[in-house]
């Protein structure tokens, strides 16, 4: 499934991914906080947890849980594509409020039920582990950076899997073609914005643009390919199944083949 969006957003809280209607399946709240300078967004939740990942400006995050002190920290993030997000999980119980710095701020605001109690998280950009997949297999035809910020190797405790990747141009990426169970979501930008990329959610082929977000369901495979000259960025967002959490996904049989020797993957003859 596709949701149009266009960029710019608006100012406040745009959702994208409500809990409710054709998306209550996806078991999240998904949206954007944009916020000229001086500006502050608060929130809480008695049940649900919280990510915040800071897609670009500056702000102060100051957050506190039950009846704990606050703690407050400044962020800025100058974009996508080059650096390493800051994220804030924080669990049920919890308000967070966000102080736009001079630049603006913008954020991702991902939200699900989750009873467990645990401690409220800041990850810096150096705690981010960002690794180029694909390299020396496939001709690097699907080389790309896929940081992983948190999961269960360092919040087994959180109901959510949050990451970025970057699609170098004319790349693929989730590739060889996966799938799992859990929900997914996939938000896209491009650099520069007028760029464009073409995913296959199933059996549905779709151009995704700047703003678009694309949803994941059960069995459906995922991969994704970057038009040349232009680089994609897109976060992704995972949520654990009751009984069954997201660990390692499932390639598709018969194009698993790909990552065997190179010289078995047909290129033409000069």
């Amino acid at each position: 499934m596709q949701i149009r969006h266009k960029t710019p957003f608006i100012r406040g809280y745009t959702s994208l991914v409500p809990r409710s209607g054709v998306t209550a399946d996806m078991l999240m709240d998904f949206g954007v906080v944009k916020l000229p300078a001086g500006d502050i967004w608060e929130i809480s939740s008695n049940t649900d947890e919280q990510c915040w990942l800071l897609a670009g400006g500056s702000a102060e995050l100051t957050w506190a849980c039950g009846n704990a002190s606050a703690q407050s920290r400044q962020i800025s993030r100058i974009d996508l594509f080059d650096h390493s997000p800051w994220c804030l999980s924080v669990p049920a119980m919890s308000t967070v409020a966000v102080k736009a710095g001079t630049e603006g701020a913008e954020f991702y605001h991902t939200a699900t039920d989750n009873p467990k109690p645990f401690m409220p998280k800041l990850y810096t950009p150096e705690e981010c582990r960002s690794e180029f997949r694909g390299e020396g297999a496939m001709r690097e035809t699907s080389t790309r950076i896929v940081r992983t910020i948190f999961d269960d190797a360092n919040r087994s405790e959180s109901n959510l899997v949050i990451g970025e990747v970057i699609g170098i141009p004319g790349k693929w990426s989730s590739y060889p073609p996966h799938h799992h169970p859990q929900p997914e979501i996939y938000h896209y930008r491009f650099l520069p914005a007028q760029g464009f990329g073409l995913t296959a959610i199933g059996d549905s082929p779709y151009i995704i643009k700047d703003g678009d977000t694309i949803l994941i369901r059960d069995g459906e495979d995922h991969p994704q390919v970057t038009a040349p000259g232009y680089a994609m960025w897109y976060l992704w967002a995972i949520r654990h199944l009751e009984g069954n959490r997201y660990g390692i996904q499932t390639f598709t049989e018969e194009h698993t083949w790909v990552c065997g020797p190179e010289e078995t993957i047909w290129q033409p003859k000069k």
